[in-house]
């Protein structure tokens, strides 16, 4: 319950800016129109958050015939999570990487990468999709999917509003509106992301009941995706905050979409403390470890393109 209060306060805060960033520009009759734009924009996105991003990225839907172990796999978790069986969804893409998309559990889809499936082994992919299955049921997709359009939008007007601005406007205001308000919708979508990776790392643990293979998972995927590029993030920045580790491979900052990966892999190795797991060998974790995203080799169930042995 704090946890949305503090989801709809921030995705006002976003609102706001936009509105604000459109007086400046515009005065009165600009704030209004920026009003109406975020209006429509999160009524858009509502419906179609989804199918925004799985085209985006190029996704193509599999199923029991398709990918047996990979949907049969998702299927087991949904089941487990209490969640109707989402849509899924493989990505023709060497960037190891996953996310969730949909505006309710009912409309929900999950989404990986052959990347992904070429550099994990079964137990930490099954941990990486009860992550994603767990931003599904906490309800997360939608929001962070609306504040990565809003941010977007904002950071947009401001170009526009540099390029167009008016003779009589204080130049002053012109710089807040160009440098600040975008930077403001950054830090709060980034605020957004980051909370909301915690607890989606502990409830996917809880689903996949292996806290362990997560924290491999994430130490073998923030290296592979620091390591190969990913067209889609570099496009569209905001939607960098998607994915289970930053779509952008940037070392972990203060301006990272997500947490550090090492705090991540240490509060799940305390889950998994709890839960009385044994320990499971950090393969990728150690500085300078190798991590390489393998070619096209013979077919398997769980990636179905090839990517894997």
């Amino acid at each position: 319950m704090l946890n949305s209060l503090k989801t709809l306060l921030l995705l006002s805060a976003l609102t706001a800016l936009f509105m604000a960033l459109g007086f400046m520009l515009g005065g009165p009759r600009g704030a209004l129109i920026a009003m109406v734009l975020a209006a429509g924009m999160n009524l858009f996105t509502y419906w179609n958050a989804d199918r925004i991003v799985l085209r985006m990225h190029d996704a193509h839907e599999v199923d029991a015939r398709s990918a047996p172990l990979l949907y049969g796999l998702v299927n087991t978790l949904a089941m487990r999570a209490g969640l109707p069986m989402p849509r899924v969804y493989l990505i023709d893409s060497p960037h190891p990487n996953a996310f969730a998309t949909g505006r309710n559990p009912e409309h929900a889809a999950v989404a990986a990468t052959t990347g992904l499936l070429a550099i994990l082994d079964r137990e930490e992919v099954e941990a990486v999709m009860a992550h994603e299955l767990a931003h599904v049921r906490n309800r997360d997709t939608l929001i962070m999917t609306m504040t990565a359009t809003i941010a977007g939008a904002i950071s947009f007007l401001a170009n526009f509003g540099f390029f167009f601005r008016g003779e009589n406007r204080n130049p002053i205001a012109m710089i807040a509106a160009v440098v600040l308000a975008p930077f403001a919708a950054m830090l709060v979508q980034m605020a957004i992301s980051r909370t909301r990776e915690y607890i989606a790392d502990r409830s996917g643990a809880e689903i996949s009941r292996n806290p362990r293979a997560l924290a491999t998972a994430l130490a073998k995927l923030a290296q592979g995706a620091a390591r190969v590029p990913n067209p889609v993030a570099q496009q569209n920045p905001a939607a960098a905050s998607l994915y289970i580790v930053p779509g952008l491979g940037r070392g972990d900052s203060w301006f990272s979409t997500h947490p550090s990966t090492e705090d991540r892999i240490a509060a799940l190795q305390a889950i998994a403390g709890e839960m009385g797991q044994l320990p499971r060998r950090l393969v990728a974790s150690a500085p300078g470890a190798n991590v390489s995203v393998p070619r096209s080799r013979k077919r398997s169930a769980l990636d179905p393109l090839g990517r894997r042995d």
